[in-house]
């Protein structure tokens, strides 16, 4: 299936990954005949000319039904997430997402949708299975028997099966991947719903601005994940929604770091070496957490390969340009 002979909605195309998801198909002369999001339109990390940008809350059918109308293919990025601290701290708001996959699901079934991509999540792997930081990269088998994360891995999982359930039942045509850790430019990093790399991006880059060479870390530091570029997602995702897979598929990188390397490289970029308070008391998620990439590799014969050095680098030097931005007005 080639997904440029078809009109496309995306759902959270006011978002990080949405954002640079419709700039690639765009780029790519796909037919995206509309994008929607809850937030504000000034709000939105990317908005696109040529494209039926609406600001709508997908927990509602009707606004599922309009947003679908008149597409071929339904990518649904929408979600109410953030980073660790704002998952553990949310979790009913994070639940709440479940009517957002399944009213868009129950609207994309009335439409005829031909086709419908999930951006579900790591966060649905069983827990018992990443209490060390030398974690044995995770299968997609490993998120049974279930042990999601609290809140939003739980929502993840229950909108997995609703989506295969959809296929079994009425024949939606469903794909599901297992976002780890995307990051890169033009996202959240600040407000508390950023992510790591951003987060520790702009306190190195904040504590050389200041001279306070200091850093306060969450958790021990010895946190390992891995942790996936932008780029290399929206790639995934796009090969992923034209496959014949099924099953969910982990999208991710493999190549695995602690917080405190993240943070090494960071250092790198600003120049500087800082020291480091490590806040035990904070949200820190799991000890560890990988992705086994056996299966993309066996049924598409590629995997997400942009070197974390590579892509922190990029996303060094945009954080730090907001950050400068911000300090300007």
């Amino acid at each position: 299936m080639d997904v440029s002979s078809h009109k496309v909605v995306v759902c959270g195309g006011g978002g990080f990954i949405g954002g640079h998801l419709v700039k690639q198909l765009l780029h790519d002369g796909v037919d995206v005949i509309r994008t929607v999001d809850i937030k504000p339109r000034n709000e939105w990390y990317q908005v696109h000319p040529g494209v039926e940008n609406i600001t709508a809350d997908l927990k509602d059918l009707e606004a599922c039904k309009r947003a679908v109308k008149g597409a071929d293919l339904v990518f649904n990025l929408a979600a109410d997430m953030g980073g660790m601290g704002f998952i553990e701290n949310n979790k009913a708001l994070c639940m709440l997402s479940v009517l957002i996959n399944t009213h868009l699901l129950m609207a994309a079934k009335d439409a005829k949708i031909k086709r419908f991509f999930f951006a579900s999540s790591a966060c649905v792997y069983n827990g018992e299975k990443q209490t060390n930081p030398n974690v044995v990269a995770l299968k997609e088998s490993d998120a049974y028997p279930a042990l999601a994360e609290d809140g939003y891995g739980w929502e993840k999982l229950f909108s997995e099966r609703m989506c295969r359930h959809f296929e079994e039942d009425f024949g939606l045509q469903t794909r599901v991947a297992r976002f780890h850790n995307v990051y890169g430019p033009d996202g959240t990093w600040t407000g508390g719903r950023e992510k790591a790399p951003a987060a520790v991006c702009r306190k190195v880059i904040e504590a050389k601005i200041s001279g306070k060479h200091e850093i306060e870390i969450w958790g021990t530091g010895e946190q390992t994940r891995s942790f996936m570029y932008v780029d290399d997602c929206v790639k995934g995702t796009r090969m992923i929604m034209e496959s014949d897979i099924h099953e969910p598929i982990n999208l991710g990188s493999s190549e695995l770091v602690s917080i405190n390397q993240l943070v090494d490289i960071a250092e790198q970029f600003a120049g500087i070496q800082l020291k480091r308070r490590y806040n035990l008391n904070a949200p820190r998620g799991v000890n560890g957490r990988n992705s086994d990439n056996t299966l993309i590799l066996d049924r598409l014969g590629w995997e997400p390969s942009t070197r974390l050095v590579d892509g922190l680098r990029k996303t060094y030097d945009w954080i730090e340009s907001q950050v400068e931005a911000h300090a300007c007005v």
